[in-house]
């Protein structure tokens, strides 16, 4: 469902706006909601199994190629040695002396090797390179080959490290002063973990040697230019001689942002020695093992409030863990630095971030890059604030949500596009929230009247908002000066030319459909280019959300600088002229470069002004069954509404707020990976678990839209959104149902357990101010019967009071002294965790 946002819209609907649902007899067929709207341009492939993934591009004569791979966290590379017993002349040996080039991976820091040359920072480190004509004689080469290391103390908490990344602070005013000045102050530590983007099919490259010395690499990817980069400077070649040429694509996630460059510096250094092409397809078991997953990050909160509910003061303290190298830490912490404060306005704010290394695999992209991570302890925090001050959370977002002209903590003014407002409002009306919140608590006192006792299933209802920055962060767009084109072929056809990938999202669907609409002809008559880097200009990399409105914009305004030089030429409608055109002139390309949008500023020095051109808008509303004799949680539907300033195409816009959503709950729920001594213990599909098809909740995606006026058509992006706030929307139904705080994801049986063991039964009341008539104690809490008394109402303050400086710190969890969980899933050769002893943990 698209809605259109209409001004000054504040309130519920009356009704809800929701389709009524498709019902077709069994032995009918009938037309589905995407008609009139374009197909899928690569579907049809993809479903025939025509569509030829990295895996199934032939190359005759190619060999295949291996990674070795140290099997340590931290350790001195003295030497590698080859069993003389085996015939070595069968394959090719590549080391860290064999590179032409510069030994780095190029992104934003050169601390980061190709191969490791003296040094391992981390478990599954690229140490030695092996190719072979076949796969027997590959194994029996990789079973050959040792390391011989010297072992180097390890760190694997970034909380113990010494070693940052980066580092931002953003915010204004004087948040000790406000928070002193709080009637109620809710401090909270949360934590999440690493997230394995499990696309469905694995890294691949295949790199064919060139009779100039250069190289061709063909592979699974999302950044071409990144890799075109990255090939040059470590093979020290020039831009002709290096091609990247995208193959179909089956996922990313952000998981082929940054890591394909490593490995196809791995493929075309065996393919320039051997002179063969060389084919290196990672298994699932190298890819879980080896590539980056999202960054784990503790998050500590203070959140000053007064009894009314008004929002004085945010304090945050992000600390995130980098791995090993830096890869993209850097961005991926400005955006969760940025975003830590959630989508409220806030007079007093401080956000500190900082990013550490460790001596685990580095850690990369993941859709939502950062914001997931601090937006949850961000939603967290509201939720418990609410509590605290007996209100609804719905209405305590409604007070704090950003409004047009509100200011952030960057100092941006937000002139335009401001959906949280509607977002909120329609995923709550369409969940029926307030009325299924006052469900979900009549049953928690129907338990604890033993009424209900027969039930081990309790029901929780739960609400999260988030925004996310659309395009890059700052000035990035601009120093990126992404470029776009659309040409007028020879034979009068049109064609598109970007670096823009598809990797299920739909950008070959929609970028076509813009450009038909621009030029006025058929769909059908556009073709776009293959992503290869001899053909396309840099458009800058597909990540961010930035596809659709960044180079989507750039794309029309190319068609519309097309169209215009034609018709002014012929005289004519392009539609009708441009075969007459291409004959008379020839052919006629298009180039438009980036230009800043007016109005947006950004100070990278001081980290002040217009951090993103816009912003996109997310809420959810999670229903959950939590099972309190087992601690399972069952999601059984979520309802989610984005704002993404214009659906162009709604039908795909709304699979992408479904995967998001799906992704989240695993996030949420069950995805978690444990490490021993810096390596991945459950690095198999078999014990690295995601949601599947029986595990997925009733979603329903509802799309926003407060166009943006910086891009022609609107747009601001989709894909990131839902990221964010499945995960804190979940959680919250867990507490609704069960009357504890996790803080800690993934919220597994174990911790909610052990959550509710150390609960008890003893209540705390709440903290603020509830309405005459209330069950005093009815914050959320589980356990309160019907029979508790009832309350007149919080007293307002006398004249002459001064605001509450002894105001209690810890909010209402009811262990404050330590973290949620004790010794979640602790593996036989963790070290015991010494509760208690140091205030936590």
């Amino acid at each position: 469902m698209t809605v259109t946002t209409r001004p000054g819209r504040s309130a519920p609907s009356p009704t809800l706006d929701v389709p009524a649902p498709l019902v077709v007899p069994a032995d009918e067929t009938r037309p589905g909601r995407a008609t009139g709207l374009p197909k899928r341009r690569e579907g049809p492939e993809k479903l025939t199994g025509v569509a030829k993934y990295a895996d199934d591009l032939v190359f005759p004569g190619a060999w295949y190629g291996a990674t070795i791979r140290s099997t340590e966290a931290h350790a001195r590379l003295l030497g590698i040695d080859l069993d003389p017993s085996f015939d070595w002349s069968r394959v090719v040996v590549v080391t860290a002396k064999d590179i032409p080039g510069e030994n780095i991976v190029s992104l934003i820091s050169d601390d980061q090797p190709a191969l490791a040359a003296d040094e391992i920072r981390h478990h599954a480190e690229p140490v030695a390179l092996l190719a072979a004509p076949d796969r027997s004689t590959l194994r029996e080469a990789k079973r050959r080959i040792r390391l011989r290391t010297e072992p180097l103390p390890a760190v694997f908490d970034p909380l113990e490290s010494d070693q940052e990344f980066a580092h931002f602070q953003v915010g204004e005013g004087d948040v000790e002063a406000a928070l002193a000045a709080a009637d109620v102050v809710v401090e909270g530590e949360y934590r999440v973990g690493h997230q394995e983007q499990l696309y469905i099919e694995n890294q691949a490259m295949i790199a064919v040697p060139r009779e100039d010395g250069g190289v061709t690499v063909h592979g699974s990817l999302q950044c071409p230019y990144y890799i075109h980069k990255a090939l040059k400077r470590a093979l020290a070649l020039d831009g002709d001689q290096t091609v990247v040429v995208q193959a179909e694509t089956g996922g990313g996630f952000g998981g082929k942002e940054e890591y394909p460059s490593i490995l196809a510096i791995h493929a075309a250094l065996l393919a320039r020695k051997c002179g063969k092409p060389v084919r290196m397809i990672y298994d699932r078991h190298e890819d879980l093992a080896a590539t980056t997953k999202r960054h784990p990050a503790i998050v500590r909160y203070r959140t000053g409030v007064k009894r009314d509910g008004t929002l004085l003061a945010q304090d945050v303290e992000l600390i995130m863990d980098g791995g090993a190298y830096c890869t993209l830490t850097p961005v991926v912490l400005s955006r969760g630095t940025l975003h830590a404060g959630g989508p409220y306005r806030c007079p007093d704010t401080r956000i500190r971030g900082r990013a550490m290394a460790t001596n685990t695999p580095p850690n990369g992209a993941f859709r939502g890059f950062g914001a997931p991570q601090t937006e949850f302890a961000a939603e967290m925090q509201v939720n418990r604030a609410a509590e605290a001050l007996g209100v609804s959370p719905l209405e305590l977002r409604r007070m704090w949500v950003y409004r047009e002209g509100d200011t952030t903590p960057t100092g941006q003014e937000l002139r335009e596009s401001v959906g949280g407002e509607e977002v909120l409002e329609r995923a709550a009306e369409a969940s029926g929230f307030e009325r299924l919140r006052t469900q979900t608590r009549l049953a928690r006192e129907a338990r604890a009247s033993d009424r209900g006792a027969r039930s081990t299933r309790m029901p929780g209802i739960g609400l999260a908002l988030a925004w996310h920055g659309a395009g890059f962060t700052g000035s990035g767009e601009v120093k990126l000066a992404s470029v776009a084109s659309v040409e007028l072929t020879a034979d009068g056809s049109v064609r598109i030319l970007t670096a823009s990938t598809e990797m299920g999202q739909g950008t070959k669907t929609i970028f076509p459909q813009l450009v038909a609409e621009q030029l006025g002809v058929a769909y059908e008559a556009v073709a776009i280019a293959p992503q290869d880097t001899s053909i396309v200009p840099d458009s800058g990399p597909t990540v961010a959300s930035r596809t659709a409105m960044v180079v989507g914009g750039l794309v029309i305004r190319a068609a519309q600088r097309l169209r215009q030089q034609v018709e002014h030429a012929t005289g004519r409608p392009f539609a009708e002229s441009a075969v007459d055109f291409a004959r008379e002139h020839g052919p006629l390309r298009v180039d438009e470069r980036f230009e800043p949008y007016p109005g947006v500023h950004f100070d990278d020095e001081r980290y002040r002004g217009d951090a993103y051109p816009c912003y996109g808008w997310a809420a959810a509303v999670a229903e959950v069954d939590v099972d309190t004799d087992t601690g399972e949680v069952t999601v059984r539907s979520v309802v989610a509404a984005d704002d993404v300033g214009k659906a162009i195409h709604p039908i795909l816009a709304e699979g992408q707020v479904e995967g998001g959503t799906l992704q989240a709950v695993g996030y949420a729920t069950i995805e978690e990976i444990k490490l021993d001594n810096g390596r991945y213990l459950n690095d198999r599909l078999a014990t690295y678990i995601i949601p599947t098809s029986l595990d997925a909740p009733r979603i329903t995606a509802i799309l926003v839209e407060k166009p943006f006026s910086g891009a022609p058509h609107g747009a601001k992006g989709v894909g990131e959104l839902p990221m964010d706030v499945g995960a804190p929307a979940v959680v919250a139904a867990i507490h609704d149902a069960t009357g504890v705080w996790i803080h800690e994801l993934p919220a597994t049986p174990e911790r909610i357990l052990a959550a509710m063991a150390g609960v008890g039964t003893a209540q705390p009341a709440p903290a603020g101010p509830v309405e005459p008539g209330t069950l005093i104690g009815q914050a959320g809490h589980a356990g309160r019967g019907p029979e508790a008394e009832t309350s007149s109402g919080t007293p307002d303050a006398p004249p002459g009071a001064e605001p509450n400086t002894e105001a209690p710190v810890g909010g209402l969890d009811p262990r404050p002294e330590a973290l949620t969980d004790p010794e979640p899933l602790r593996a036989p050769t963790d070290p015991p965790q010494r509760w208690g002893e140091d205030g936590g943990g």
